[in-house]
């Protein structure tokens, strides 16, 4: 039996024209790797996780290229940059906010130019699938006049990314890949290309009229900059990323994954229609979409989020006094809210084009509609044996509920939800010790922030820095899972793993806290619950700031070491003889083990991991583990 290629050996495999199936973020990767990947750094966050984590399987398994999981997007980028000044081909990866944290890097970066090719990833969310807001990231390539490329598939994810660094290394700036959850995550044919040698000629040249950005210096590199600007407008004015599919009279305008619903549209309303179809969208071949506009009776514009490129077009036809019907969001054919699929595309282009829709449509959704078995909803919970519920749980009874709590980025903002409903303000990475200190300075109220171990490395230091140093009596409850598990359980600093697959000293909470002045920091452990309310309560009653860090490994990690250990998992159940029917099981720790019949609680085998939660908290000592011959 031949042994399947893992995704290590498949990207780092130089085997031109070969095919292999792969998601979009993993294209990316191979790209990288094409283009003779040297450095790459990220932050994990859906939905562009899987570029890191393909990358640190091939460096874990080669060691090379080098790569690393940085503490946060901003360093990501700085220590990219800094490798591709130091001639050394390097990429930045992060999700679309990401691109907020590092955008002080980013928009400096572009002022003084790289040397080898710098590529910055962008995966930008439409439809919020795991973001707090759906930004349209295209706007930071204007802002920071920074060329940029949006694949529509899989197979231009991997060529535009070998694109991205030759453009890179041509213009001596960085470049921005563009992608979305919905290229990220679709899984399609990609033929490889072969793999170049990396440059191996890392120096760093000093030139500090260059690199060290003083006022002076940044007056010097504007024009520089706009010149760039300038020749890479020629580029895309040539490049075969721009290019027209089709013919007609009515004009289409769209770039990215929207491309793909254009085509589907066109074929299921039977239009003809010439696409302009953008792959370099900054910045924009002005020329080429004023020839393309000029020769149509009309335009449609179809793009997710922002009318980035129906502004642009508009702005040159009137340029060039070009007066045709330019369709799109300005007359609500189209949204700029949520992600577009096949059929919100055929419905904008119907109305865009005055185009009956077939009555499939009305059909389907009459069809639903009348369904006499209602689907029930499945939103996102904690899992079984997660220990935040537990800590939940206890600091819902050391507090009585009667603070303030604001939450941060990660699995525990499942707080919100019921029975938990602890999650009262949320803004971004970090922002849950900043909002603290904000409520404590302005109300007479107790606050209680909580924060992740990943998020508190990000963002969260300079929070409780300005805690101690303020003396706001803000109570922070560190939730250590020992993983950034919600995107996938990449390592952090607190870990002691490395992007490279190397153990290195574990970074620990507690000593952070400590060495920064923080006068009360305890750590517990959430799944012995009568010592945990304990310390809550004794936090709660201490006179300044004061931290907690509520530690126990991630279930789903805990439960992977076990069976790859030849450990038995054995779970708890009820004796309905002892139950009374209380319901804390089920309604307040509201484990998604715990099942009710009406009567008695009882626990699902399947789902129970042997925490033993459960077991402390019912009040009749019902709770106990199963016995095993």
């Amino acid at each position: 039996m031949v042994k399947p290629m893992d995704i290590a050996e498949i990207l780092t495999k130089d085997s031109p024209g070969k095919q292999f199936l792969l998601l979009g973020n993993e294209a990316v990767a191979r790209g990288a790797i094409e283009a003779g990947l040297e450095f790459a750094a990220t932050y994990p966050g859906t939905p562009s996780s899987e570029i890191g984590d393909s990358l640190f399987r091939v460096a874990s398994k080669y060691k090379q290229p080098y790569f690393q999981y940085s503490t946060n997007e901003k360093v990501a980028l700085e220590a990219a940059g800094a490798a591709s000044i130091a001639n050394t081909r390097a990429m930045a990866i992060m999700k679309h906010v990401g691109l907020n944290v590092a955008s002080d890097a980013f928009m400096t970066l572009n002022y003084i130019g790289v040397r080898a090719g710098l590529v910055i990833v962008s995966a930008d969310d439409p439809g919020c699938w795991s973001s707090q807001n759906e930004q349209d990231n295209r706007f930071y390539a204007m802002l920071g006049d920074t060329t940029m490329l949006e694949p529509a598939d899989p197979q231009e994810a991997k060529d535009m990314t070998v694109a991205a660094f030759d453009l890179s290394e041509k213009l001596e700036q960085p470049v921005l890949l563009r992608i979305t959850t919905r290229l990220s995550h679709t899984r399609a044919g990609v033929n490889l290309g072969s793999i170049r040698p990396p440059r191996g000629e890392a120096n760093f040249e000093r030139e500090p009229l260059r690199f060290v950005t003083v006022p002076a210096v940044a007056r010097r590199r504007h024009p520089i900059l706009v010149e760039k600007v300038r020749q890479a407008r020629e580029i895309a004015e040539q490049s075969s990323w721009n290019k027209i599919i089709g013919e007609g009279s009515i004009g289409i305008i769209t770039s990215g994954v929207s491309y793909n619903y254009v085509r589907e549209a066109l074929d299921f309303l039977g239009i003809k229609a010439a696409i302009l179809k953008l792959g370099m969208t900054y910045p924009l071949p002005k020329q080429k979409i004023q020839e393309f506009i000029s020769s149509k009776e009309k335009v449609v514009v179809v793009e997710e989020l922002k009318p980035y490129l129906e502004d642009q077009t508009r702005a040159f036809a009137q340029e060039k006094g070009i007066i045709i019907p330019i369709l799109g969001k300005a007359q609500g054919f189209f949204s700029e809210i949520g992600e577009y699929t096949p059929r919100r595309v055929i419905e904008g282009l119907g109305k865009a084009l005055d185009i009956d829709i077939p009555d499939s449509f009305a059909e389907i959704d009459e069809k639903y509609s009348n369904m006499s078995v209602e689907i029930p909803s499945r939103p996102p919970i904690l899992c079984a044996g997660c220990p935040h519920r537990a800590t939940f749980y206890e600091l819902a009874i050391a507090t009585g509920r009667k603070a303030i709590y604001p939450t941060d980025i990660g699995c525990y903002t499942l707080a919100i939800q019921p029975p938990i409903e602890l999650a009262d303000l949320l803004l971004c990475m970090g922002s849950s010790i900043g909002t603290a200190c904000g409520l404590t300075a302005v109300l007479d109220k107790p606050v209680v922030g909580t924060i992740g171990d990943s998020t508190f490395f990000h963002a969260g230091f300079a929070g409780l820095v300005n805690a101690v140093y303020n003396q706001h009596p803000v109570k922070i409850i560190v939730v250590d899972n020992m993983s950034t598990a919600m995107t996938g359980h990449q390592p952090h600093p607190g870990t002691g793993l490395t992007g490279m697959g190397e153990t290195s000293t574990p970074i620990k909470i507690e000593d952070v806290a400590r060495g920064i002045g923080v006068p009360f920091v305890e750590v517990i452990d959430p799944l012995q619950v009568k010592e945990s309310i304990r310390i809550l309560r004794k936090a709660m009653k201490f006179d300044g700031p004061a931290v907690v860090v509520s530690r126990s490994i991630c279930a789903l990690l805990e439960i992977g070491q076990k069976r790859r250990a030849g450990e038995k998992i054995i779970p708890f159940e009820v004796d309905t003889d002892i139950c009374q029917g209380c319901e804390v099981c089920t309604d307040k720790l509201s484990c998604p083990a715990a099942t009710w019949d009406g009567e008695h609680a009882g626990i699902d085998p399947v789902l129970c991991v042997g925490c033993g939660v459960c077991a402390q908290v019912c009040p009749y000592k019902a709770i106990k583990r199963r016995e095993t011959k």
